[in-house]
């Protein structure tokens, strides 16, 4: 992309915009800033979820100051592409406008995987292997995307 070229904006899309979608978000801005602009938001809003906020900070990503957004704060914003990060949101994901193309890409609710955990290490693997997959799709940004369109 050349630097003429604008950055394609991109929303991750979450239920809660608490874990997921905040991770996608901040990988993108931390990797992907260059043809990236990314934004994140709920179908509803949960708040921060602390500990995808501790294992992202372990991977050299700070999303302490992020907050957990509703769609309706970002409607207006003109996206070329919505990533649906739950099957939630996928399911419940409204129609937008215009040229705007939704792509889905699932990856496991940490909170959900980790309410069976015994101790904190093996909640804190849990978000950490969703946060690595998660790093390994935003990588892949946005080739994967136009071509699943």
């Amino acid at each position: 992309m050349q630097k003429s070229e604008k950055r394609l904006k991109v929303l991750f899309l979450c239920t809660g915009n608490s874990c997921r979608s905040q991770m996608a978000e901040g990988w993108a801005r931390h990797l992907k800033s260059d043809v990236i602009e990314a934004y994140s938001a709920g179908v509803e809003t949960h708040g921060m979820n602390e500990k995808a906020v501790k294992v992202m900070a372990e991977a050299g990503v700070d999303i302490s100051s992020h907050r957990s957004k509703h769609l309706d704060e970002i409607k207006d914003v003109g996206f070329d592409y919505v990533v649906t990060v739950c099957d939630n949101a996928h399911e419940s994901c409204p129609i937008f406008p215009g040229k705007t193309k939704v792509a889905h890409v699932g990856f496991d609710d940490p909170p959900r995987l980790a309410k069976d955990a015994v101790t904190e290490q093996q909640v804190l693997d849990i978000y950490r292997r969703v946060r690595d997959q998660i790093k390994g799709f935003v990588k892949k940004l946005p080739a994967c995307l136009e071509q699943k369109n």
